[in-house]
Order: structure tokens, then sequence, then C-alpha cells
């Protein structure tokens, strides 16, 4: 059994998420993360009524500026990270100047297969799936003291 017989079998499309949702700040990180996870597809294979099951085992994410980053996991929400806002994760990225950004991502998936529910035997080499671009908006940030909270009464200059 080779890739090419699982060829027919299609893991379904992952999505590329991004915190802040869609922008990003030069020089701080925007953390990158995805939704792809272990997936079984039942279909035909050799004639014979099988299931295919992809497992991702690496991520290469292209962040649009000449750079990629390949990391073993998919990443996750600074909150379901436990970490604050604009923290460096193992799939954040920290552009250096601004513009639009076009990021894409690699997902390599490790086959295996099996019929009529028998145990499950592995397929060499990885299945490289493509997902996005999306695009990432890079902005500059920049900071304002203020005499006090901006929303209260009289907060003074500077508050928008």
């Amino acid at each position: 059994m080779s890739l090419a017989d699982v060829a027919q079998f299609v893991p379904r499309d992952a999505a590329i998420r991004s915190q802040p949702n869609g922008w990003a700040i030069v020089g701080a990180p925007v953390n990158l993360f995805t939704d792809a996870a272990p997936q079984v597809v039942d279909g035909v294979l050799l004639g014979r009524p099988a299931q295919v099951r992809f497992v991702p085992v690496s991520f290469t994410w292209d962040h649009g500026d000449g750079t990629s980053t390949t990391v073993q996991g998919p990443g996750a929400s600074w909150r379901e990270l436990g970490q604050q806002d604009f923290t460096t994760t193992d799939t954040s990225h920290v552009y250096a100047s601004i513009g639009d950004r076009r990021v894409a991502l690699t997902i390599a998936y490790s086959p295996s297969y099996r019929f009529d529910g028998g145990a499950w035997v592995q397929i060499p080499g990885t299945l490289p799936v493509q997902v996005g671009p999306v695009t990432i908006h890079v902005l500059q940030g920049s900071t304002v003291l203020v005499g006090g909270a901006c929303g209260e009464r009289n907060a003074g200059p500077g508050c928008p």
C-alpha cells in the first residue's frame, strides 16, 4: 500500500486561525494556530470497504514575509495555553514591517488504513496538505501617555 493508493481519501479542510484575528502589530507576536486533528475517512480501497486515518505530524507555517517555521503541534489560542495576549507561543511570529502578509500552512499527515475494522496498518511517508493562504494585516502600533483613564470624564489629552 502506498500514498498513491489512498490519494482518493482526503482529510477534511483545516482552517488557519490567528490572534489577533486577521491582524498583527509590528514587533509583537501574532499567534497562529489551526484546528487540524486526527481524522478517519471512510471509502473503498482496492475494491473493499476501508478506513484511512490521517494524523497530522508536522505543520509548516509560511509567514508571507520570506520566513517559515515547522513545528510538531497545531498550536492553540492564548486562552487555551493559559497565556496573556501578545506573548510568544510555539506557533507565533513577529513581523518586522507593516503591510499585508499572505500566511499559508502545509500540514504533513501520516496515513494508515484498515479493512473491516481490523488493525491499522501504517503507510510509509506523509501526505502534505496545503491550507490557506489567509491575509494578515500588519500594522504599526504606538503608545500614548494620557492624564487619566480613557473613557472617563476629563481623561485628558491623548484619549480618542
